[in-house]
């Protein structure tokens, strides 16, 4: 018996089926069930009952399963107590507002478990940094980029504003709409300056910075506020979403740095990541 055997029917026990252990162990499946008869011949019992679909434990294998769990996290804590600690890799990234939760802590997690050692520290994107997560009309001369996301911005409605039932909002519906004016915000600059050229005077009832706080005014009903189209924003039943008419309001997020950087490893890692995403 061996802890490669133990490792197997772990997976197997969990998962409820041979075929379905193969590949969360990304082996092959007759590799799982040479090493369960193997372990079954040595420990002079059956372990599986095979079904059509699946296993089902048996009461051996459910006394086992409990052994080999904790057989195999000694193991692990007996390997790890020898392994050298990772060198340290600080990272500094700088990065804009308003970004999402949800997409950059998927980027920042798959960043962090490439990269053993890394101590990452995330900044404004003006402070010294290895890279930026920028607006890419905000890129220095000198400074290479990856393409991220391109957003959309849209106005947030209360559910039950009257403006809900057109199909996109006019400048001139502005003349009487409660805003909540969000900054920094590349799309709020442009609404306001046909705003002006139209001379219609926004009606701002809220100035705030983040976009938490505009989605919770706007479901308030306070205001309306221009905000990016993030997939998880749009199956809130307390808001509506709709265009607004004239040039498009997007902005385009980059992964910037130095020229002089882009063979180093930890820039090289976050730019195949940046291009994935």
């Amino acid at each position: 018996m061996d802890t490669r055997q133990l490792a197997y029917f772990v997976a197997v026990y969990e998962q409820r089926s041979i075929s379905a252990a193969a590949r969360q162990l990304d082996i092959a499946q007759p590799s799982v069930s040479s090493a369960l008869q193997q372990l079954e011949q040595q420990l002079g019992t059956l372990l599986f009952i095979r079904l059509p679909k699946g296993v089902q434990p048996t009461e051996d294998a459910e006394r086992l399963y409990v052994q080999a769990c904790q057989l195999l996290s000694q193991m692990q804590a007996l390997q790890a107590s020898f392994n050298k600690p990772a060198k340290r890799l600080l990272f500094r990234l700088g990065l804009v507002k308003a970004l999402g939760v949800e997409r950059m802590s998927q980027l920042l997690k798959e960043f962090n478990s490439q990269l053993p050692g890394l101590e990452l520290h995330l900044v404004e994107p003006d402070e010294p940094c290895d890279a930026r997560i920028i607006n890419i009309r905000q890129l220095k001369a000198g400074e290479l980029y990856q393409p991220l996301w391109t957003d959309s911005y849209l106005l947030a409605l209360p559910a039950q504003h009257p403006l809900c039932t057109q199909p996109e909002i006019q400048l001139t519906d502005f003349k009487k709409l409660p805003l909540i004016k969000r900054t920094p915000c590349e799309a709020w600059d442009q609404v306001a300056l046909a705003l002006s050229k139209a001379n219609i005077k926004p009606q701002i009832r809220a100035n705030i910075h983040t976009i938490e706080y505009a989605i919770a005014l706007v479901g308030a009903g306070i205001g309306c506020a221009l905000l990016p189209d993030f997939e998880m924003q749009k199956f809130r039943p307390d808001l509506q979403y709709r265009a607004i008419q004239g040039p498009a309001l997007t902005r385009e997020l980059v992964l910037a740095f130095d020229k002089n950087q882009q063979h180093q490893s930890a820039v090289k890692l976050l730019c195949e990541i940046a291009a994935r995403a």
